[in-house]
C-alpha cells in the first residue's frame, strides 16, 4: 500500500509539472522573448495579415514567383508529402507535367511538409523571365528583379544547416512594392 500511495503522489506531482508548469513556463517564454515567431511569424500589410513567413501560399498568378509544388494543395491540415515512390506513374506524370511548364531543380519535387515557403535561388532566378514578360518590365526592372532576388536570399541556418533560399511571400511582397 506504501508503493500505491508513493506512485500516486509521483504521479500527481508529475502531471501538474509536466502538465501544467511546464507547457506555462513554455508559453510564457515564447510570448515575451519571441513575442512575433509565437504568434506564428506572420506578415501584415496595412493592419491585415496577408499570410506567414513559415508557411507557403499558392501563387498561381504569372506576374509572381512560384513556390514549390504542394502535395496537399498548400493546405496546413493535408500537409505532407505524395509519398509516392521512383516507380510511381503518378510522379512521373507530375514531373513530366512540371517540366512541360520550364521548371528546374527544387520546383519540380514537392516538399517533405508541402507548405515550404522557401525556394532556391537558382528557381527563382528561373522564373524572373517569366515574371519580366508578364509585367512588361525593361531591362533595367528586369536587373531591379535579380537584385532583390539577391537582396532577399537567405543563408543556412547557424551557417551550416539547409541551402541557400528564398522566401517566396518576401520576394512577391517586394516585387509589389519596388514596382
Amino acid at each position: 500500500m506504501k508503493q500505491f500511495l508513493i506512485s500516486i503522489k509521483v504521479f500527481v506531482v508529475m502531471t501538474f509539472l509536466l502538465g501544467v508548469l511546464y507547457p506555462l513556463a513554455v508559453t510564457f517564454a515564447g510570448k515575451t522573448l519571441f513575442t512575433r515567431k509565437a504568434a506564428g511569424s506572420l506578415i501584415e500589410r496595412n493592419g491585415q495579415v496577408i499570410g506567414s513567413e513559415l508557411i507557403a501560399q499558392k501563387f498561381v498568378n504569372p506576374k509572381y514567383f512560384w513556390a514549390r509544388p504542394s502535395a496537399g494543395d498548400y493546405a496546413t491540415v493535408a500537409s505532407g508529402a505524395s509519398n509516392a515512390g521512383p516507380t510511381s506513374e503518378s510522379l512521373k506524370k507530375a514531373l513530366a507535367e512540371r517540366k512541360a511548364q520550364g521548371n528546374v531543380g527544387d520546383m519540380l519535387y514537392t516538399s517533405g511538409s508541402g507548405l515550404d515557403p522557401h525556394i532556391s535561388v537558382l528557381a527563382a532566378r528561373s522564373q524572373v523571365q517569366r515574371i519580366a514578360v508578364e509585367r512588361k518590365l525593361s531591362q533595367e526592372q528586369t536587373v531591379l528583379v535579380e537584385k532583390l532576388i539577391q537582396e532577399y536570399t537567405e543563408g543556412r541556418q547557424g551557417g551550416i544547416l539547409g541551402e541557400v533560399r528564398v522566401n517566396v511571400l518576401k520576394l512577391n511582397l517586394a516585387l509589389d512594392e519596388t514596382l
